[in-house]
């Protein structure tokens, strides 16, 4: 498909296109999608947030000084996709590498709590459990500090993550990886779950790190961020237009990808302007934004790959499972930390 295009009539906006996606529609799809089984590999990790108010500035260095009021654990990262699946009800199974330690124990028992089936995650002694760990005060974030490896697994730890994925695959009906570039998603585990999936006609959603370097090639969905699909395609970021469509830079980093990595579909998300969704042989379509607040943009993306693949897996149309996703960003960014929603969430999103 060509996205790049001279005039924004060539392109579709999906203002007119959100309205008509009935409540009937909707819910018809997600029943379905209670039905559906989809595997979620990945980068794991574990979010904690410590909350607190700033009164003062500390007598030792210029610095906030926050009086802790509360600390809060989620999973994040991959299992921030898993776990944004089963709370719209769709079952998930998650498959990945943490440590053997303490991290590792609370991420299981957060994840069980979340109904997201973990016989995928393995225990490697020699990395430990990705966690960010960020301080927040009066909703603002003050600080966040990682400890993780971003080593590529070893070559033992990926054949039995492999075994496991392929085990699993046949019960499936879509796949995503997420890729956080902390090592978990390497080009031979790409390569192989691209053959894998390709051999059993398996839907294959991939949410991009572009430092992390992979061939992309030939995949189902691509879901980078406005940044990311830039980084993509090699092109700089420049000024950008009110409408997307009317941006023609931004249609000619869809086209490179397109045209250079020939998926199936790709859905660039643009913050406040809402998301481009292009295919093979269709006009570029835009959906605007339909966030009321936003408090918090910490895994949208991973709320955005899970509603658009549980969506596509249901049987929806392209255009349905961008729009879904769009309102499932819209609710998600509304709330603190990295969220999820439910199905009475989500069609209410649309009744407003």
């Amino acid at each position: 498909m060509d996205c790049e295009r001279d005039k924004p009539a060539d392109g579709v906006s999906g203002q007119s296109a959100m309205k008509q996606l009935p409540t009937k529609r909707l819910r018809e799809i997600l029943e379905t999608a209670k039905n559906l089984r989809i595997l979620v590999v990945g980068d794991l990790m574990l979010d904690q947030f410590v909350w607190g108010n700033v009164r003062r500035i500390s007598p030792e260095a210029p610095v906030p000084v926050v009086e802790f009021e509360k600390e809060s654990f989620m999973p994040g990262g991959a299992a921030n996709v898993a776990r944004n699946l089963t709370a719209l009800s769709t079952p998930c199974e998650l498959f990945g590498v943490v440590g053997r330690d303490d991290t590792a124990r609370k991420l299981k028992q957060l994840l069980v709590e979340q109904q997201v089936v973990c016989d995928g995650v393995l225990g490697d002694r020699q990395r430990p459990t990705s966690i960010k760990s960020r301080i927040v005060a009066q909703h603002q974030q003050m600080v966040r500090v990682d400890k993780e490896s971003t080593a590529p697994l070893g070559p033992r730890v990926l054949r039995r993550l492999l075994k496991s994925i392929e085990e699993r695959l046949d019960q499936a009906d879509a796949v995503i990886v997420a890729d956080y570039g902390k090592g978990v998603i390497t080009q031979p585990l790409l390569d192989e779950l691209k053959g894998m999936c390709r051999a059993r006609g398996l839907w294959l959603s991939v949410d991009p790190k572009p430092a992390n370097r992979l061939n992309l090639a030939g995949l189902s969905l691509i879901t980078p961020n406005r940044k990311e699909a830039y980084e993509l395609a090699g092109i700089h970021d420049g000024l950008r237009s009110a409408n997307p469509l009317e941006d023609k830079t931004l249609m000619q980093v869809a086209n490179e990808i397109l045209q250079r990595l020939q998926p199936a579909l790709l859905l660039i998300t643009l913050g406040d302007q809402g998301m481009l969704l292009c295919g093979r042989n269709e006009p570029p379509f835009h959906i605007p934004t339909v966030a009321q607040e936003v408090y918090d943009v910490s895994g949208a993306g991973d709320t955005v790959i899970a509603s658009f693949t549980l969506a596509i897996a249901a049987g929806a149309s392209p255009i349905e499972a961008a729009t879904i996703s769009n309102h499932s960003a819209g609710v998600v960014v509304g709330k603190l930390g990295t969220a999820t929603l439910t199905q009475e969430e989500l069609v209410g999103s649309f009744a407003r």
